[in-house]
């Protein structure tokens, strides 16, 4: 597995953006999908967005849809996440992950789910507050 770095977290008042960047730290690899997941303290982690290389598929959580937008770089394996409107119930740690070879599972349109992916970064802070 390869570490995944992100940045741009923050503190942002309600209605406010941000954007929040991942790309590998060290050694380049080749991924299949890139996503964002997020942790709020006392819940599980839990799936944000995510990326398809091969096919441009992108894919939300209802509860972001029409707020964040998911976007990269497949030849650099870089993603963003594009947070706009942001609510006090976005605060979480957000964690990059990439899926990549020996990945668990069979090929998809898309991936939501935490086993599918192999790498992971240390996650950002991200808070939502007046």
């Amino acid at each position: 597995q390869v570490q995944l770095e992100e940045s741009g977290g923050g503190l942002v008042q309600p209605e406010g953006s941000l954007r929040l960047s991942c790309a590998p730290s060290g050694r380049t690899f080749s991924t299949y999908a890139m996503g964002w997941f997020r942790q709020a303290p006392g819940k599980e982690r839990e799936f944000v967005a995510t990326i398809t290389w091969s096919s441009g598929i992108t894919y939300y959580d209802e509860s972001v849809k029409g707020r964040f937008t998911i976007s990269g770089d497949s030849a650099k394996n870089t993603v963003y996440l594009q947070m706009n409107s942001l609510r006090p119930e976005d605060t979480a740690v957000y964690y990059c992950a990439g899926r990549s070879s020996g990945a668990y599972g069979s090929p998809k349109n898309y991936y939501t789910k935490k086993y599918e992916y192999n790498n992971w970064g240390q996650g950002t802070q991200v808070t939502v507050s007046s």
